[in-house]
């Protein structure tokens, strides 16, 4: 009997110096069955007192240096493979990412709906004018036929600089269209997007600062049919292949004669009977044939050419495709509110 227990003690040292874990999961098991608080050496203590006096100190320490000898190779074991872990991951390490994860920016909703605009005219020839904000009386007035007693001069209306009744921040695009006028001759196909700014007091509906997008296309035999049927593409382009349009008669000092954009959203939905307050129409833009007065202020003969020109709000556009209710959100810089746009990339 003593023999044959020496000899299972012996095996067992054996068989642990020939184990080879590969994965930390055959490691787990090594560790369960030589070191687990039902480990295999356990039950060999209890066979001391089975064993011969004389033999007792031998078995004692046999089986304390095969538990050592399982203590030794699990933990040279465990070394080895989290370095071979480690390893493996800095290959696949990159050392160009960052430390830290950066939060993706988005565009901001006015700068979405701009471009949007900006693409439908590009499609069908139109071509991007951009222009100084701050800008002179004649080409941000005089130039667009507003005489000197209209309203729009007034400096309850306008921002002009300090000292200064000559320059001003300008109140509308068309300040892009006369500078165009005045340095090329027709034809001429050009959308002014950008920034305007008017004195007006700030609330959920008018804001000091807004943007615009204008249009403007001057040639031979330009008619009011090319204006309605230019408005119409942008208006299905916009709102969808159904979309309606009707023409208001209107004023405008730059053009002759004038009209109102309303396009036909209905009011099956609670959104539409509000935006268009019960009438299930939406005014989107301004537009006219451009007044002669104006070709002949920028230097283009009027009996040759004629043309026609368009602008409209981008905020109210925005307001209405994202649904928002206070334009000053527009300005207002608040992440929690821009977040939203993230997708709009």
């Amino acid at each position: 009997m003593s023999a044959e227990i020496f000899d299972k003690v012996r095996q067992l040292g054996k068989d642990i110096q020939e184990s080879a874990p590969k994965s930390m999961e055959e490691l787990e098991q090594f560790r369960i069955k030589y070191l687990g608080s039902k480990n295999v050496l356990k039950s060999l203590f209890g066979e001391i007192r089975n064993i011969a006096n004389e033999q007792k100190k031998e078995f004692g320490q046999l089986v304390n240096s095969v538990k050592q000898s399982a203590e030794q190779k699990f933990s040279s074991l465990k070394n080895e493979l989290e370095s071979a872990a480690e390893d493996a991951a800095a290959q696949d390490l990159d050392l160009s990412m960052p430390g830290e994860p950066l939060q993706l920016g988005s565009r901001h909703p006015i700068a979405v709906t701009m471009n949007r605009i900006i693409k439908i005219f590009e499609r069908i020839g139109f071509v991007v004018a951009d222009d100084r904000e701050i800008e002179d009386d004649w080409h941000n007035f005089t130039a667009m036929n507003t005489p000197e007693d209209h309203p729009a001069r007034d400096m309850q209306d306008t921002f002009y600089l300090l000292n200064s009744t000559e320059m001003l921040l300008r109140t509308h695009t068309s300040s892009v269209q006369s500078r165009v006028m005045v340095n090329a001759q027709p034809p001429i196909r050009i959308i002014a997007p950008g920034r305007v700014y008017r004195n007006e007091t700030i609330s959920a509906r008018s804001h000091c600062q807004f943007h615009q997008v204008e249009g403007l296309y001057v040639d031979e035999n330009v008619s009011f049919a090319d204006l309605k049927q230019t408005l119409l593409y942008f208006a299905r382009e916009m709102f969808g292949p159904e979309a309606k349009i009707r023409l208001r008669p209107s004023y405008f000092p730059f053009t002759e004669p004038s009209a109102e954009v309303d396009v036909y959203l209905g009011t099956a939905t609670e959104k539409d009977y509000r935006l268009t307050k019960g009438t299930g129409w939406l005014e989107i833009l301004g537009c006219g044939m451009v007044d002669p007065a104006v070709l002949e202020n920028c230097g283009i003969d009027s009996s040759k050419y004629s043309g026609f020109a368009f602008g409209m709000g981008i905020e109210r556009q925005a307001l209405r495709l994202y649904d928002i209710g206070d334009i000053r959100l527009f300005f207002e810089n608040d992440v929690r509110f821009l977040k939203q746009f993230a997708s709009a990339l």
